[in-house]
């Protein structure tokens, strides 16, 4: 069975905008939203299934990541990341970064951000770790172009999809050694997320197919196909479910992948962003709704 929809979210400007990457700060419990075509993000409660706040200065968001009460964004309009409280909204620090930063990752027990940036004509793809206390920042060359980040149970290494050639990068963190290069099966790896528990990454592609790849050996385990060119991916572990956002036409295509149940939700068109609230929950940003869709993940 599809999804089971329970409404609809409005965001201020939200009709027929630009969103990138959100994400849910469970200590917190809100939702924060790159909204790319504002410069800001937008603030959703919960609870309350409401939206409470709209935070400028953010150029070019394209995506915001959390950690027990920190949020991290990419603002590629000005090559900086901003780190910021998630219950004050105060803003801890902005940092420079590569030319156009994309995919992120935050761990606060560490006191690290890690941030993927796609680079420019003067400058190649990078990745960079940066200590949040102590303001240094270490960086390595990548391959191609990179998308999304997620990082081990640990903390202890990053993967990271890079689109051409398609592949996950790992390497160890904070220091970005012991890089490893696995290649998928798939063209344009995109969407990224993990699954703690069994050691697996899932990892959605543009040539239209879920890919998953355990996370201590790079083994491609299983691949599924989708229904397009993917962006947001999210395994919710309460489930067991990955959620694969495709903006065209418009779906949420969800795979149980240890017992090869797939279902697939209507969304809208442009609807390619998505954030999960465990246990139940699954945000997706809709333009020509004006806000956020909320489904049950039961």
């Amino acid at each position: 069975m599809p999804l089971k929809s329970l409404g609809v979210i409005a965001i201020p400007n939200g009709l027929n905008s630009d969103f990138d990457h959100a994400a849910f700060d469970p200590k917190t419990r809100r939702v924060f939203i790159a909204h790319t075509a504002c410069d800001c993000l937008e603030v959703i409660d919960h609870d309350r299934r409401a939206h409470i706040a709209t935070l400028p200065g953010f150029p070019g968001v394209a995506g915001a990541v959390a950690d027990d009460g920190q949020v991290l964004t990419t603002n590629r309009g000005a090559a900086t990341i901003t780190w910021l409280d998630a219950a004050t909204y105060e803003i801890k620090g902005v940092f420079p970064s590569g030319p156009r930063p994309n995919g992120a990752a935050i761990l606060k027990r560490r006191g690290i951000g890690v941030v993927a940036c796609i680079g420019d004509a003067q400058q190649g793809p990078t990745l960079q770790v940066i200590d949040l206390k102590e303001i240094t920042q270490r960086a390595i060359d990548l391959p191609g172009r990179p998308r999304w980040c997620v990082t081990d149970a640990g903390g202890e290494r990053i993967f990271v999809c890079i689109r051409d050639p398609s592949m996950i990068l790992a390497a160890r963190l904070p220091d970005l050694a012991n890089v490893l290069h696995w290649p998928l099966p798939s063209g344009g790896a995109h969407g990224l997320d993990i699954d703690h528990s069994r050691h697996r990454l899932y990892a959605a592609c543009d040539n239209g197919e879920l890919v998953e790849v355990d996370s201590t050996s790079g083994q491609v385990t299983k691949v599924w196909p989708i229904a397009g060119p993917p962006d947001v991916t999210f395994f919710n572990p309460a489930t067991g479910r990955v959620h694969v956002a495709i903006g065209e036409p418009g779906v949420i295509d969800t795979i149980h992948p240890e017992t090869g149940e797939c279902v697939r939700t209507p969304t809208g068109a442009g609807a390619h962003t998505t954030a999960i609230a465990a246990p139940n929950r699954l945000y997706v940003v809709s333009p020509v709704h004006g806000g956020l869709l909320v489904f049950s993940d039961d």
